[in-house]
């Protein structure tokens, strides 16, 4: 039975961690009934991330993070995930435009892979909110939506997807794209 672990304790990253595994399970039995270990970590980015670089280097410290955080108890896995969500922004033709976006990474300590999650437009005025008001978009898309704990449950990709797409699902694609060096060794190695 594998092991992987989670530089996250959010339950929308356990969430997508758990139901990646079970769909790659579908092709490659090792991955049937895997344990999903999930650590509170730090890492060095920014609360909210405004550029591809901090997400990806956020989600990379995490799935580190997880390793050592396992490491130092002298446990271990198979694999270490990080999940990091925040925005991307872009100039075209001189219009920014604002994306809600998620990277993962995996590594088994020795091979690592990144994986993106798709993107959603941010409207403008919570873009401001968060990058002029400096807050971070759990709050800001709290007093949007009127919820409470948003990023716990459906997340921003809910609230603005109307839940056709939850934060959970956002990273499960992620998360299929960095682990396929690991279902998918053939092609990788």
């Amino acid at each position: 039975m594998k092991t992987i672990a989670l530089g996250s304790d959010r339950a929308a990253k356990i969430m997508a961690v758990r139901a990646t595994v079970a769909r790659i399970a579908t092709i490659d039995p090792a991955w049937a009934n895997a344990n999903v270990v999930a650590r509170r970590v730090e890492t060095s980015v920014p609360a909210m991330p405004l550029t591809d670089w901090q997400l990806m280097q956020g989600a990379r410290e995490r799935a580190l993070a997880a390793h050592e955080s396992l490491q130092s108890r002298r446990l271990e896995a198979d694999i270490y995930v990080g999940l990091e969500g925040g925005f991307h922004s872009v100039s075209i033709e001189g219009e920014w435009h604002t994306f809600l976006r998620g990277w993962a990474y995996a590594t088994n300590g020795e091979q690592g892979a990144f994986g993106a999650a798709p993107s959603i437009s941010v409207p403008p005025h919570i873009v401001k909110a968060v990058v002029e008001g400096r807050r971070e978009l759990g709050i800001v898309i709290d007093e949007v939506s009127g919820g409470f704990d948003v990023r716990s449950k459906q997340g921003a990709w809910g609230i603005l997807s109307r839940d056709l797409v939850t934060r959970s699902m956002s990273f499960e694609l992620a998360l299929i794209a960095a682990f396929a060096p690991f279902y998918n060794p053939k092609l990788y190695t």
